[in-house]
């Protein structure tokens, strides 16, 4: 078992994101998670990412506050413990329209270099 404290989690920066700290909570160490890594952002009002894909899924959690969602032509708004997943290649864009601070947990699998 790995246990890592909120504490120990350091700051990440995702590509065609603004107005977010992203915090890495699980992943990318030694006897971490073996598929998917696991992050904290937290966007302040107006940031948000995208638009863009990935290759690979996403699952998206609120914790807090809400979240605009835009994917496969559908915009809806996530509030707390709403989640969704964005398929891979789906082209989405997320705004916190709010203002309020969201906090989101995103689930992300390892690219396929970092599996080997």
């Amino acid at each position: 078992m790995l246990v890592k404290r909120f504490a120990e989690a350091r700051p990440y920066e995702a590509p065609n994101h603004r107005g977010v700290l992203g915090l890495r909570l699980q992943g990318f160490e030694d006897g971490g998670p073996q598929n998917q890594w696991l992050g904290l952002s937290q966007f302040l009002p107006g940031g948000g990412a995208g638009p863009d894909s990935t290759p690979f899924e996403k699952v998206y959690l609120v914790l807090e506050g809400e979240m605009t969602v835009r994917s496969g032509g559908v915009e809806t708004v996530l509030g707390p413990l709403d989640s969704c997943t964005i398929p891979p290649g789906e082209i989405r864009e997320i705004t916190n329209r709010s203002n309020h601070i969201c906090k989101m947990l995103v689930v992300i699998p390892y690219p396929p270099a970092a599996r080997a």
